[in-house]
């Protein structure tokens, strides 16, 4: 019994861009216990049992790599059977089978849509029955006219599925289906508009405050055939007219079409990324009380908390939890709104801490690992994206990105180990090691034949600091040497990957071996007369971070040189930023960070918050002071990576800290740094344990004021004025 007994179906006819509807009706004569339906789909679907939506999953079944995992979704539907019954689902293109990035390629993982189910019946007599997809099922077109992730959906009100006909079976493997790991994709939130506004280009354009992923709910009265339409957007351009240019293809509008009198709509198989919507066509008076954007994300808990005197720091922080809402919709993705929403592996790592503390991720990543170790190649190498989608040769190209056929870039495809050791460190639960071994394994066995020193990484293509400040003009890829960034990170995943087996209780004598080799390489490459080959902040933070230079104090002085010299102010990108705040404070220069995250002039975090930024930005100038765009072609305004500073926000702001020795907070390292500019933090996390509280408070005599929360079934170390005092479960006040 169960899913695994159903067929795949798929619609009789061809539909071009509507999306199908199948239909199974049934009697039930008997007294129903329990019905529980399993359900998944090549596509999007959406469910109803006599007319009422099963579930609240959004875009189910969500994003994998359809041909090894599919998940399905299991409901209980008992208070939903009647007598006579209708199943009805209907299914878009979604991932599977609609359009993915930027080359205009689609049908990745199918031709056509379709749909497999099995709902089966408890009787109080104990018997069973199972209505499951078969040839017996019918299809029709459906309303849904037209529906893409990326241009949204055309949705015509006047049409009621009639012509139905039998479907066929469609031929697809039931061996990959799979329970539904992750978290389901869930409305979360809705906001109202807070402004109409007439643009001076004539449009008729509605502000909702907050650049979000969803989309809108609205109310419209139309005569038969009449039409709103309703185009997405981000940003205004500074003359104040609605701005599209860097969606690039994606065409982000919704066109529905009225059957007459009052409707009520939103979209059925589509999201969009906006701030701002046009109304292109509207029938009647336009009235803000008639629509709401509605927030969607993985349901994931939120766990942390963070707030201070500064309220542009706090508007930072609000950015990176909207950009971390934005950005998790299943798969962790680099932005939600252009031709692109994929699920970059670099974005991913460089965020994974700040993601745990502010929410419990461990089901969201734990299915996307379960992806990367499944689109790994045989020999080791990480594809850039997960679910993987890149691997043509012009979709490379397309993105002006060069490749030699790898896909193996560091700080990339080293998502497959510090991903898992980061999710290690923050929940304590050794299964993501154990489920990632030799996913991490393979990752370092690839680096290490890949060329011709198998000490070093050196070889292929890599991304190096992606978009640094000092990249030269017209570069991608910031002047760092990319050598001495891979071998870094070579160094990095081979250190955790030895700690990862440790932990499982590995032998890994041959990997400390390498390990060292690797460190002692990258000093007699890149260390040359008491400095790195490459003078700049982001190889510091690289080598600093990863622990790779002896007498490293001389190292971590350079770079606040190398910061003082240029005002306070990075000129770091994707890999350097990640790192930079954590390795400053690590090293004793705490006053220097903070005055980076307070820093407000052009590069840096506040430098945005005072631009009105509600997310985090793809580039530091994303949009400048003049109010024109870096560019159009790669300029998102929802790119959670340069949001990694919240870790730092609640690590030395806040103080609260893994201990690797016991990890996911069974003991908690507390040691808040201070700053004068600043006259409060408070800090929370809950983690298993309980609630850790971390705050401090400047006095009028310019004490400070330490309050801090351990909850039961954790310890602590709490670390103040250069003093160690180890606590038990309980509230702890200081004053120095």
């Amino acid at each position: 019994m169960g899913i695994q007994t159903a067929e795949f179906i798929s619609s009789p006819v061809p539909l071009g861009t509507a999306a199908p509807v199948f239909q199974k009706t049934f009697s039930s004569s008997k007294k129903v216990k329990r019905a529980v339906l399993e359900l998944s789909a090549l596509g999007v679907y959406e469910a109803a049992l006599n007319g009422r939506r099963i579930g609240q999953f959004v875009l189910a079944p969500g994003w994998t790599s359809y041909r090894k995992r599919l998940q399905y979704q299991t409901y209980d539907v008992t208070e939903l059977i009647r007598q006579d019954n209708t199943l009805t689902v209907g299914v878009g293109n979604g991932w599977c089978v609609g359009r993915l990035a930027w080359n205009g390629h689609s049908h990745f993982w199918s031709d056509e849509t379709a749909l497999i189910a099995s709902l089966t019946l408890e009787y109080t007599d104990g018997s069973h029955e199972e209505i499951r997809t078969d040839s017996s099922w019918l299809s029709a077109p459906g309303a849904v006219l037209f529906s893409e992730l990326y241009d949204g959906e055309t949705y015509d009100a006047r049409i009621q599925p009639s012509d139905w006909k039998p479907v066929k079976i469609f031929p697809f493997s039931k061996d990959v289906l799979i329970p539904q790991e992750g978290e389901e994709i869930r409305e979360i939130e809705e906001l109202k508009p807070v402004e109409l506004i007439h643009t001076p280009k004539g449009e008729t354009v509605i502000d909702f405050g907050e650049n979000i992923a969803g989309y809108v709910r609205f109310k419209v009265k139309g005569n038969a055939g009449e039409a709103a339409e309703l185009s997405h957007a981000e940003v205004l351009d500074k003359n104040g007219n609605f701005y599209t240019e860097n969606l690039r293809s994606a065409k982000q509008k919704i066109r529905y079409i009225c059957a007459g009198g009052e409707e009520i709509y939103q979209p059925h198989y589509t999201f969009q990324g906006f701030r701002y919507i046009r109304l292109d066509q509207w029938p009647g008076e336009v009235n803000l009380e008639d629509f709401t954007a509605v927030v969607i994300c993985s349901d994931m808990k939120r766990t942390g908390f963070f707030e201070c005197s500064n309220e542009k720091v706090n508007q930072l922080y609000r950015n990176v939890i909207r950009s971390q809402k934005g950005n998790f919709i299943d798969v962790p993705t680099d932005c939600p709104q252009r031709d692109e929403r994929l699920g970059w592996t670099g974005d991913a790592q460089v965020f994974i801490q700040t993601a745990t503390y502010n929410y419990d991720v461990r089901r969201f990543f734990r299915k996307w690992l379960h992806d990367l170790k499944a689109d790994q190649f045989a020999d080791g190498r990480v594809p850039y994206v997960i679910p993987a989608v890149l691997e043509t040769d012009d979709s490379a190209a397309d993105s002006g990105i060069k490749d030699d056929g790898e896909k193996n870039s560091s700080g990339w495809a080293d998502a497959a180990v510090i991903c898992p050791w980061q999710l290690y460190l923050a929940y304590g639960d050794k299964s993501f090691l154990a489920e990632q071994f030799e996913s991490m394994k393979a990752h370092v066995d690839w680096i290490r034949q890949s060329g011709d020193n198998e000490f070093l990484w050196n070889t292929g293509f890599h991304f190096g600091d992606w978009l640094a400040i000092d990249c030269e003009e017209g570069e991608r890829v910031g002047p760092t040497d990319v050598g001495l960034i891979a071998t870094a990170y070579y160094a990095y995943s081979t250190s955790l990957f030895v700690k990862a087996g440790k932990v499982l209780g590995s032998d890994m004598t041959e990997y400390e071996e390498l390990y060292k080799k690797i460190r002692r390489e990258f000093n007699h490459q890149y260390v040359k007369g008491g400095k790195l080959t490459s003078d700049t902040q982001t190889a510091y933070v690289v080598a600093l971070s990863f622990d790779l230079v002896d007498g490293p104090e001389a190292f971590a002085e350079r770079l606040a040189q190398l910061l003082r010299e240029n005002g306070n102010k990075l000129k770091t990108g994707f890999i350097g930023t990640a790192y930079l705040m954590t390795v400053l404070s690590k090293y004793g220069y705490d006053d220097i960070a903070y005055s980076l995250l307070l820093q407000e002039e052009f590069p840096s975090w506040l430098f945005s918050v005072n631009q009105g930024a509600t997310t985090i930005w793809e580039h530091w100038d994303s949009l400048r002071p003049d109010g024109s765009m870096w560019s159009t072609s790669m300029n998102s305004f929802n790119h959670y990576s340069y949001g990694a500073v919240a870790a730092w926000m609640y690590s030395v702001m806040g103080g609260i800290n893994p201990v690797e020795s016991a990890p996911g907070y069974r003991h908690v390292l507390l040691r808040p740094v201070a700053d004068p500019r600043i006259q409060f933090v408070n800090t929370s996390l809950e983690t298993r344990y309980g609630i850790i509280k971390s705050s401090w408070k400047r006095n009028a005599d310019g004490k400070v004021t330490y309050r801090f929360t351990v909850p039961e079934g954790s310890t602590a170390t709490i670390v103040l004025g250069g003093k160690e005092e180890e606590a038990d479960p309980g509230e702890y006040v200081y004053t120095l």
